[in-house]
């Protein structure tokens, strides 16, 4: 491929020079880890001249910036913006609605859907077990990636820089956090399709989360089943963690359609 050779399909009445930023910019969505001028280059056969300066002017923007001590780069504050209105003018709460009340019925326990906000995610919805003990969220406030079932099934699907923050942030919350084993469990939540968590901050509650995929494959929340710890074994936990996954399915191809 040439380097005029634009990736993709260029769109009607748009300009090679349009198709080079757009590349770039979906170059960054799809990579798990951070990326360098070379690395652009070679996937998108241009000149490093070029990407340079697609890069600074990204990165003017706060659509990119520079990963620290390092030639990388990563996503900026400015793309995290969009993505959260991009979340918000899909009205994935309707379309979540019908099948997370349908698995409250299945569980008979509390369901939830979060949606990721930059580097946090907000609850936006839950339809609460018609059990007299039971788990109820408060729903719009911001909680970090790092701690719960439904933080941890979004954090597994993202790029490697997400991950590494958060393991700093556990890190400067957390004396005996231990970052080999929590990695592993993000591996297993990969590997498994589901998150859980059991009376992790003290509260007695539990959760088996899924994560919920955008139209490009992208991670952009996750939906609970949740209630008090003594209701869950996770000794045998599959089964409900079948129901989880199959309710997340369900809403990405509502999503997707």
């Amino acid at each position: 491929m040439s380097e005029t050779t634009p990736i993709g399909t260029v769109t009607p009445g748009g300009t090679e020079a349009a198709d080079r930023v757009a590349d770039v910019l979906l170059l960054f969505a799809r990579s798990d880890a951070p990326l360098g001028v070379s690395a652009i280059a070679r996937s998108l056969s241009l000149s490093k001249a070029v990407v340079h300066r697609i890069l600074r002017s990204l990165v003017a923007r706060s659509l990119l910036q520079t990963v620290p001590d390092t030639s990388e780069y990563m996503l900026g504050p400015a793309a995290a913006a969009l993505s959260a209105r991009a979340f918000s003018q899909i009205d994935v709460r309707s379309l979540a609605a019908p099948i997370l009340r349908r698995l409250r019925d299945e569980t008979q326990e509390t369901t939830t859907l979060s949606v990721m906000t930059g580097k946090e995610r907000v609850y936006l919805d839950q339809f609460e077990s018609p059990q007299e003990v039971k788990m109820v969220v408060e729903i719009g406030v911001r909680l970090p990636l790092h701690s719960g079932a439904s933080s941890r099934a979004i954090l597994a699907f993202l790029p490697g820089s997400f991950i590494d923050d958060a393991v700093r942030d556990r890190q400067a919350i957390d004396p005996e956090f231990v970052e080999d084993g929590y990695r592993h469990e993000l591996d297993q939540i990969r590997e498994r399709g589901y998150s859980i968590s059991l009376d992790e901050r003290g509260t007695g509650a539990a959760s088996i989360a899924a994560p919920i995929f955008d139209a490009a494959g992208n991670v952009m929340g996750s939906i609970s089943s949740s209630g008090p710890a003594f209701r869950y074994d996770f000794d045998s936990h599959q089964a409900h963690g079948a129901l989880v996954v199959d309710a997340a399915r369900a809403i990405t191809e509502r999503i997707r359609s």
